[in-house]
């Protein structure tokens, strides 16, 4: 596990393979599915944190023993998961995520976080997989007028780090299998293009936090998953929720939420 922060300390990234086993994999992909055709307005990049904080089966993943000890390595005991985002790419117009820092978009203080990115299906360059810029994660967090405005309406974000803080020959493709992650620093630049493949790229992306960091943002609850709060601040946390088979996707070990 030492090999695993001292990479993340030097890179600003790290792979960890096999985190979950390819059926809560395959449920995680099964999700997505099952979110989208409940909100057919809504693009599949776009599945966000309100919509995922009171379901059963998303407190069951982002508390996941498996997950939570890795992130344990890098935040100590006391965690939250603050904000759960699905990037999930569709078949052949899969938007591109443009380049850019974590830590520049979040309400959090101090920016201390760490992104655990799970792989639900295959995640390769020709699906549009996450790329980062390896020791990146040493700069400063850019502040909005170091970016540029980029809402056209075809990326997941509307703003982009400049092109002079791209080296296209130090770009690094994280091609993972299902089940796999990845775990980034805020501050690492990193995108994905789009998924021009005929398959689906599905990720999920979990922002977790140490409790003594501050979610300054109002009617936002966390979900804590290991340890204690911290009564230095007032973050919100949302209660264990209940499994509705009319509300909520099944999974295994629904009968533990009932």
């Amino acid at each position: 596990m030492s090999d695993l922060r001292k990479q993340y300390d030097e890179k600003g990234y790290v792979i960890v393979r096999n985190a979950v086993d390819a059926d809560l994999a395959q449920e995680t992909a099964e999700h997505v599915h099952w979110l989208t055709a409940r909100n057919p307005g809504v693009r599949p990049e776009r599945l966000m944190h309100d919509m995922l904080v009171t379901d059963p089966f998303m407190h069951r993943l982002v508390g996941d023993e498996r997950l939570v000890d890795i992130v344990e390595i890098f935040l100590g005991p006391n965690i939250a998961m603050w904000a759960a985002h699905y990037i999930a790419k569709p078949p052949r117009h899969g938007q591109k995520v443009l380049w850019h820092q974590d830590g520049c978009l979040w309400p959090l203080e101090p920016v201390e976080v760490t992104t655990i990115w799970l792989a639900a299906t295959a995640s390769t360059r020709e699906n549009g997989c996450l790329r980062v810029l390896p020791g990146t994660q040493d700069i400063h967090l850019l502040s909005r007028k170091e970016q540029i405005a980029a809402d056209d309406g075809n990326n997941v974000l509307g703003t982009t780090v400049h092109p002079s803080l791209i080296d296209e020959s130090d770009i690094v493709d994280l091609e993972l299998q299902p089940g796999d992650v990845s775990v980034h620093n805020p501050r690492i630049i990193h995108g994905s293009e789009a998924n021009t493949s005929d398959g689906w790229r599905i990720g999920l992306t979990l922002r977790y936090i140490p409790t003594s960091t501050r979610v300054n943002r109002e009617n936002h609850p966390a979900i804590l998953v290991r340890g204690a709060p911290d009564a230095g601040n007032s973050n919100e946390y949302a209660g264990r929720p209940k499994y509705d088979p009319a509300r909520h996707m099944p999974f295994s070990g629904k009968e533990d939420w009932d």
